[in-house]
């Protein structure tokens, strides 16, 4: 069955999203959700292998690929983009049974799984941190501050200039160092995916940008940064769905050492660690994560 692909508008948000949609409405709700620096694009494969066993949907988010992208990183702060989601969720049918997630992705799933836990069933998070356990990381630990020193950069005003430089020299150097599968002639970043990520990022990477100028979480760079100050309450913490994780163990930015304590937030928890994956975990081993999008639609058909 073919993908389609509409502009879905958010009456209450006041935006615009690009909505990919793969399967029949009846089938299994399956919402997935990408990171920084992709779009919805990166779902294909998936949506198309699971087109005759549910109904897959695949939003560019706010500020990426087709969608609107308004100006300012106020438009991109946490409960804006959690918002757009749960709005997606309820104008296009209601609750979802699985959301898919992935790192910038998951922030939105944690958070909607935990302030909106009845617009979904399960969730499955890859490479992404709860933020409770990012923020303590960030904070407190200086391996993860070094590792995530990347995220300050990415808040400077000139950085969309300095990424697009040169053909995107910089961001796909940021693919090969973090994915070393990434490259070669057998690499997943084929001519094809580059020319995918290059329609995205042309767009203009200012408001991708905006999701990090937006967010406390980064390392702090000095005592009166806001991180110091910030905490989550319980409610917006603890995620009562059953919860799967699927971790690339070498992920230079989010090593699995955020994993630590994570049964303290989600009760109902299971983890799948993959020790010759990176980040880029989607791309590296698809076989698998459509193994284990499988395995959670079993489990919603099996009760659990």
């Amino acid at each position: 069955m073919p993908l389609s692909s509409s502009r879905h508008l958010l009456p209450s948000q006041g935006v615009q999203l690009q909505l990919h949609q793969s399967g029949a409405p009846g089938s299994p709700r399956i919402l997935l959700l990408h990171g920084f620096p992709e779009a919805a694009f990166i779902w294909q494969p998936l949506m198309t292998a699971l087109a005759d066993e549910a109904h897959v949907l695949a939003p560019d988010q706010r500020g990426y690929g087709a969608s609107d992208a308004p100006d300012g990183s106020a438009a991109y702060r946490a409960r804006t983009l959690v918002a757009d989601i749960a709005e997606l969720i309820t104008s296009t049918g209601g609750p979802v049974d699985l959301l898919v997630a992935h790192d910038w992705g998951g922030a939105v799933a944690w958070n909607l799984a935990a302030a909106c836990p009845q617009l979904l069933r399960r969730l499955l998070i890859i490479n992404s941190p709860h933020p409770a356990l990012f923020l303590q990381a960030l904070r407190d630990d200086p391996a993860q501050q070094a590792a995530s020193a990347y995220m300050n950069m990415l808040c400077e005003a000139d950085a969309a200039a300095r990424l697009s430089a040169d053909d995107f020299t910089p961001m796909w150097q940021f693919f090969e160092a973090m994915s070393p599968a990434a490259s070669g002639d057998d690499g997943w970043l084929t001519p094809a995916m580059r020319a995918q990520y290059r329609a995205v990022w042309a767009r203009g990477l200012d408001p991708q940008l905006n999701w990090y100028r937006a967010s406390p979480l980064r390392p702090p760079l000095g005592a009166t940064d806001a991180i110091h100050q910030l905490s989550l309450p319980a409610s917006m913490t603890h995620v009562a769905v059953p919860v799967r994780v699927l971790w690339g163990e070498a992920d230079r930015a989010l090593p699995p050492s955020l994993l630590d304590g994570l049964a303290e937030h989600v009760p109902d928890l299971r983890i799948t660690r993959v020790p010759d994956a990176s980040h880029w975990l989607i791309h590296e081993q698809p076989a698998l994560v459509l193994a284990t999008v499988r395995e959670e639609l079993a489990a919603l058909r099996a009760g659990r």
